[in-house]
């Protein structure tokens, strides 16, 4: 069975109603990045912290997955798929896609304040300030920051060099290391690149898509299900 890989980013969830990781003025939802993404903003404020990713996790549950998401998933009955994605809601899976790794963790998680690989699941949407985990020190979101290390970049890089098809969706390739990612792709192998605004790839066999998610996702799925059938 041939093996999609699929790298998604913010323009995959944006039809969904949520927010990209940072907007053109540089903000993401209001709040400069160092104020609430960083190690040295939860050391400095972690109630402001926790606060911002409450409300996060709040509208990832309130987003319900699109037609991008769905088609994906159904790829599954035709092709063996990995999805890698930046994104840290859980829209994929809620689609239905089975094989999801999350780059930069996943909101509706918890994990230790001093050990990243205890994490835990939460109920609801509020992660409170006094919710401790088994080593007794604060839970916060389970989400990478700016200056932490992205664990799942080697694994995601070994998976990129194993596909036989590969599509990039609704990323501008801007956040390293993910955006090296695309390097690892075999040269001989196709590579879909779905966005508005295709970004700039330096890499053999790229066809773009220029379209959104929604729109592109779904007319590319249906042909590669289609040519299953033929």
């Amino acid at each position: 069975m041939e093996h999609i890989v699929v790298l998604t980013g913010a323009g995959i969830s944006a039809e969904s109603g949520l927010k990209t990781f940072r907007d053109s003025d540089g903000l993401w939802e209001g709040y400069n990045i160092e104020e609430v993404a960083t190690p040295q903003a939860w050391r400095r404020n972690p109630e402001l912290v926790q606060e911002f990713y409450n409300m996060r996790r709040k509208s990832v549950l309130e987003a319900q997955p699109n037609q991008a998401h769905f088609a994906l998933a159904a790829l599954e009955s035709q092709y063996k798929v990995t999805i890698i994605t930046q994104n840290i809601d859980d829209l994929h899976e809620r689609a239905g896609s089975t094989n999801v790794m999350h780059l930069h963790g996943i909101i509706t998680r918890s994990q230790s304040s001093v050990n990243p690989k205890l994490t835990y699941p939460i109920n609801g949407w509020e992660l409170k300030m006094g919710e401790k985990c088994e080593l007794g020190s604060q839970l916060r979101a389970h989400v990478v920051w700016f200056g932490e290390a992205v664990p799942m970049i080697e694994p995601a890089a070994r998976i990129c060099a194993q596909a036989d098809i590969f599509i990039l969706i609704g990323t501008s390739l801007a956040v390293y290391p993910a955006a090296g990612l695309i390097d690892y792709v075999p040269d001989e192998v196709t590579k879909y690149v779905i966005d508005p605004k295709i970004p700039e790839v330096y890499i053999k066999n790229v066809v773009p898509i220029q379209a959104k998610a929604s729109t592109g996702v779904v007319k590319l799925t249906e042909r590669l299900l289609k040519s299953r059938q033929i």
